[in-house]
C-alpha cells in the first residue's frame, strides 16, 4: 500500500500536535504516526509562556487551551522556612498572551488531539510504529507497522511486521521524544551533559471537594540545602512536586509509598489528595548534532533536552513547529526552494542553547545542598536585588532569552545596527477596527506572509506586480493607524475592499512605541514573517522586500 502526505510526523506529544495542527491549518496533507495505541494520560510538562501561546493562537486552539491554565501566576525562590528570597509576577501581555501559564499536559494534549479533526487532511494513527524510512530527491517513503505499545524500533517485540504499510511524503519530522528512532535510524548523536541528580516527581490530585493546594497558590522553588524542592500549581484539582535525592537514597526507596507520603506530608495532608504518579528521574542538556537529514527532520526532544528547571522543554518544541511548518508549507504550497529549511536549525539551536543553559543555571540555584554555599547564595541574591535596574531585571524574568535570532543565522534581510528590529518577534496588542471592535494583532494578520504600512496602504505603496506576487504567495495587507490618526472627511476610494486587506487603529500605542523603536517612519513598510518574525523593514516603497523575500524562498540573496 502506498499513500502520498505532503509530511508525515513521527510522534503525537506537545511537538507533534503542534506541528500536525500548524500543517493542517495551512491546508497540507499529513500523516501522524503514534506508536502508543492509547493516550500516555499523566502529566509531564506543566508551563507555557506567551510565546507558545501565540503559536498555539496561529494553530486555532489558544483561547481553549488557555481556559484550562493556571494563568498570571507568581513565581518565587523560597527558603525551607517559606521565606521569600525571590518573587517575579509579570501581568504585561507583550505578546497578547498571559507570560507565566502553568498548564496539565493531558489537558493541552486531548485540547490538540481534538482540534485535528477540523483538518480533513491530516490523518492520525495510532498504535502504528515507524520502521524504516529511505528518503531520495524527491520524498521520503516510511514503513510503518501495528504496534502495541511497548519498546522501540523495528526488532521491538509488540511490533507485527506482516501489519506493515508503506508510505510516501515529501518530508518526515521526527518528533518521537528524547528516544527518537527516527534520530537513531539517521545515526545522529546527542552532545551535552547529563546530570547525576535524581528527583522524584509527585502528581497529586486533590480528592473531591478538598481544597488541599488553597495554601500553595505560587509556584515555588524550595531552596532548602537539606531537601530541594519544586512545588507547581496545576489547574483542574492538580498539583506537582519533585524532591531531590541523597546520593544514599535508592528508586525504589524513594518511590516507595510510605516515603511518598512523608514528603508530601510537609505540605498537604496525604489524606485530602490523590498520587497520580511518583517516579525518580535523572534530566539531561543535549542537543542533537544535526537536526536536519536532507528531506528528515527533527523537532522538539527528538533534536534537544532542556532540563525542567525554567519549563521550557514542551515550549522549544512548540517553537520548533512553528518554525518548521510555515516553511514546510512555503516549499509544498507556494513552490519554495527545499534550502529554506536550511535556516530552521540556526533560527533555532541559538535559542535552544541559551534556554538550556539558563535552566542549567537555575537548577544550580535550586538544589545547592551545602548549608555554607546556600547561605552565600541568599546573601548574593538579596545584594542584587537592591541593585537599581538589576533588582528590577530579576524581578521583571527579564534573563529569560529574548526571541531574537542571531544575525546573519536567519531568512531575512540584514539586521540594521544593534538594535535593528530584522529577525526579531513583533508585539501582538490589541487593535481596534474602523467600527470600534477589538481584536488580537495576529487575528488581522492571518497566517502567512503579512505586509503592515504604518499609516499607509501597502497596497498603494507597492508595485502592481510586487502586490500580485505577494498575492499568489497568500499574504494579508494590514495599515495601522496610530490612535486619532484615520483618515477623516474625505470618502474612501473602496481599495479597502477584500478579504487580504485590514486597517487597524493603534489605540493602545503598544505599536506606535514599538514602530518608533525599530525606526520605522509614517509611511514605512514592515514584511512579517508567517511566525511574526520581521523580515524586513522599508522607509519607503517595498521593491527591495518583496525582490529579497523572492530570493530567499528560492534560495538565494537578491543581491
Amino acid at each position: 500500500m502506498s499513500t502520498d502526505y505532503d509530511v508525515v510526523v513521527v510522534g503525537l506529544g506537545p511537538t507533534g500536535l503542534t506541528l500536525a495542527n500548524l500543517l493542517g491549518r495551512r491546508g497540507l496533507s499529513v500523516l501522524v504516526l503514534e506508536r502508543e495505541p492509547e493516550f500516555y494520560g499523566l502529566a509531564r510538562a506543566v508551563y507555557t509562556d506567551d510565546e507558545g501561546l501565540r503559536v498555539f493562537q496561529t494553530a486555532g486552539a489558544a483561547d481553549e487551551l488557555a481556559a484550562d491554565m493556571n494563568v498570571d501566576s507568581t513565581v518565587q525562590w523560597v527558603r525551607a522556612n517559606g521565606k521569600v528570597l525571590v518573587q517575579f509576577h509579570r501581568t504585561d501581555r507583550p505578546l497578547g498572551w498571559p507570560v507565566v501559564n502553568f498548564l496539565y499536559q493531558p489537558y493541552l494534549e486531548n485540547t490538540l488531539e481534538r482540534a485535528l479533526e477540523r483538518y480533513p487532511r491530516v490523518t492520525v494513527l495510532r498504535g502504528r510504529e515507524m520502521l524504516d524510512f529511505k528518503q531520495d530527491d524527491l520524498g521520503v517513503s516510511i514503513d510503518h507497522a501495528l504496534c502495541r505499545g511497548t519498546g522501540y524500533g523495528k526488532d521491538a517485540p509488540d511490533t507485527d511486521p506482516r501489519t506493515a504499510e508503506r508510505v510516501r511524503a515529501k518530508f518526515l519530522v521526527g518528533c518521537d521524544g528524547g528516544r527518537s528512532v527516527v534520530r537513531t535510524q539517521l545515526g545522529i548523536e546527542m552532545a551535552g551533559t547529563s546530570f547525576p541528580e535524581r528527583w522524584l516527581v509527585v502528581d497529586l490530585r486533590a480528592r473531591a471537594g478538598v481544597d488541599a493546594f488553597r495554601h500553595l497558590p505560587y509556584f515555588d522553588f524550595v531552596c532548602d540545602p537539606e531537601l530541594p524542592i519544586v512545588s507547581c500549581p496545576q489547574p483542574g484539582r492538580h498539583h506537582r512536586f519533585e524532591f531531590m535525592l541523597s546520593d544514599d537514597q535508592t528508586k525504589e526507596q524513594m518511590e516507595d509509598p510510605d516515603t511518598v507520603r512523608r514528603h508530601i506530608a510537609r505540605f498537604v495532608d496525604p489524606d485530602e489528595v490523590e498520587v497520580l504518579r511518583k517516579l525518580v528521574y535523572t534530566f539531561n542538556a543535549v542537543i542533537a548534532e544535526r537536526w536536519r537529514d536532507g528531506r528528515i527532520l527533527l523537532a522538539g526532544d527528538a533534536a534537544h533536552m532542556t532540563p525542567q528547571f525554567i519549563g521550557q522543554g514542551m515550549n522549544s518544541g512548540v517553537r520548533d513547529a512553528d518554525n518548521l511548518s510555515w516553511k514546510l508549507a512555503a516549499i509544498v504550497k507556494y513552490g519554495a526552494a527545499p534550502e529554506v529549511l536550511d535556516s530552521y536549525e540556526p533560527e533555532r539551536r541559538p535559542h535552544v542553547k541559551a534556554m538550556i543553559d539558563l535552566s542549567v543555571f537555575n537548577k544550580k540555584l535550586v538544589s545547592v545542598d551545602s548549608k555554607l554555599v546556600a547561605a552565600g547564595r541568599d546573601i548574593a541574591l538579596g545584594a542584587a536585588l537592591r541593585l537599581p535596574g538589576i533588582g528590577g531585571w530579576i524581578r521583571g524574568a527579564k534573563m529569560k532569552p529574548s526571541p531574537r535570532f542571531r544575525r546573519g543565522k536567519y531568512l531575512g534581510l540584514p539586521r540594521r545596527g544593534l538594535r535593528g528590529a530584522e529577525g526579531t518577534l513583533v508585539p501582538q496588542p490589541e487593535v481596534r477596527t474602523y467600527d470600534g471592535r477589538h481584536c488580537r494583532f495576529d487575528d488581522v494578520l492571518g497566517i502567512g506572509f503579512s505586509v503592515v504600512g504604518y499609516g499607509v496602504d501597502p497596497r498603494v505603496a507597492l508595485t502592481e506586480t510586487d502586490v500580485a506576487a505577494l498575492r499568489a504567495l497568500g499574504t494579508r495587507f494590514v495599515t495601522v493607524y496610530p490612535i486619532g490618526g484615520r483618515p477623516q472627511g474625505v470618502p474612501g476610494d473602496g481599495r479597502a475592499a477584500g478579504a487580504d486587506y485590514a486597517d487597524v487603529e493603534d489605540h493602545t500605542r503598544a505599536l506606535t512605541r514599538w514602530f518608533a523603536k525599530a525606526c520605522v517612519r509614517s509611511g514605512g513598510l514592515l514584511l512579517l514573517r508567517p511566525d511574526r518574525y520581521v523580515f524586513g523593514i522599508a522607509a519607503d516603497g517595498g521593491g527591495r522586500l518583496v525582490a529579497e523575500l523572492f530570493a530567499q524562498l528560492a534560495g538565494r540573496r537578491a543581491g
